[in-house]
């Protein structure tokens, strides 16, 4: 299990932004309040990450996370629908993510 992060490239104003996403929901939360990433940040349309700017995503590396190229994300992105469609817990974990999210939560 892990969190991964591919490379900022993605512009929003003058920041360059990358994501952020994990093995489960748990390690997603869990990195996200370590590197101090608000929850309420939390991106669940296509797939449950995060957007984070280059200063966070230098916390993320430093606190564990995996750097990926693009080919490896989508793999990713590929292992966690599967899981997402087999286990009903972690259906929920992402469900109770965008709760909180749409309430603005700092913490779920």
């Amino acid at each position: 299990m892990a969190v991964y992060v591919d490379a900022p490239r993605h512009r929003v104003g003058r920041m360059v932004m990358c994501h952020m996403l994990a093995d489960s929901m748990e390690e997603l939360l869990v990195m996200a309040d370590r590197i101090g990433v608000a929850r309420k940040w939390f991106q669940p349309a296509s797939h449950p990450h995060f957007d984070i700017c280059k200063a966070m995503r230098a916390k993320a590396v430093a606190a564990g996370a995996i750097e990926v190229d693009r080919r490896q994300l989508v793999d990713v992105m590929k292992r966690y629908r599967s899981k997402w469609f087999a286990d009903l817990d972690e259906r929920a974990a992402v469900e109770a993510a965008k709760a909180a999210c749409a309430k603005g939560q700092a913490h779920g």
